[in-house]
């Protein structure tokens, strides 16, 4: 895992893209287009998240699957700085930027399930040894109904590194809008499909996981998190 401080990226991008943080424009339905404008996607919502008032900010940019590995990351980081250091979770802000293949894990087990995911990406699900038919990282393996508060016991929310517990826990998932478009393009050629790109992205936009954003650039997205935000960057 590197600390990276990315200033030259964040100074070059984040140059032409500051007045973002300042538009006003109401977020509307996800459309399915290839660049989208800050009309075509919920630009408030977004805002809202580069300005979190927690003291400690952190995002991670995921671009690998990896079996999951990166929750694990986040995870830890949670427990480190809440319990290791002190900070309590309300003054602790994470978000997972996920684009190039990790983008399609803010997808439901609709989308896993028929335009296989799991084959396309080479993702296999634990508990059937087969390609995922689901998203196999998203739902707690206990239904977020925990046998301890103990950070140290594997049945304690702290030690669950579904997307779900950590969404409990205040982690927000994003989603790249360019990269659910160029990704469309691929499955629709890897999967011999007669159907409309647009169409399937539309279809994808209406089946996020719950409480993940759709953001227009996920490498514009974190400009804006590290120069207006300060968030601090991970990538993993």
């Amino acid at each position: 895992m590197n600390l990276l401080t990315r200033r030259s990226f964040v100074t070059t991008t984040a140059a032409g893209l500051t007045a973002l943080g300042t538009l006003a424009a109401s977020p509307q339905d996800s459309q399915a287009q290839l660049v989208y404008t800050t009309s075509d996607w919920k630009v408030t919502a977004f805002n809202k998240i580069v300005h979190d008032p927690a003291r400690i900010k952190q995002v991670y940019d995921v671009v690998a699957i990896n079996e999951g590995r990166f929750l694990n990351n986040i995870k830890n980081s949670l427990n480190g700085l809440h319990f290791g250091f002190g900070i309590p979770a309300a003054q602790i802000k994470v978000v997972a930027a996920l684009h190039g293949p990790a983008n399609m894990l803010n997808y439901d087990d609709f989308i896993w399930s028929k335009y296989q995911i799991g084959a396309w990406l080479k993702v296999m699900d634990a508990a059937t040894g087969k390609p995922a038919v689901r998203n196999p990282y998203f739902t707690s393996r206990t239904a977020l109904h925990y046998t301890s508060q103990d950070p140290n016991s594997e049945g304690s929310l702290y030690e669950d590194k579904s997307i779900q517990a950590l969404q409990s826990r205040g982690v927000t998932f994003l989603s790249c809008h360019t990269a659910t478009e160029e990704q469309v393009r691929a499955l629709v050629q890897h999967n011999n499909l007669s159907a409309d790109p647009e169409s399937i992205v539309r279809e994808m936009l209406a089946h996020l996981i719950p409480e993940a954003l759709s953001v227009a650039s996920m490498v514009a997205a974190i400009a804006l998190l590290q120069a207006d935000g300060h968030y601090t960057y991970i990538t993993v």
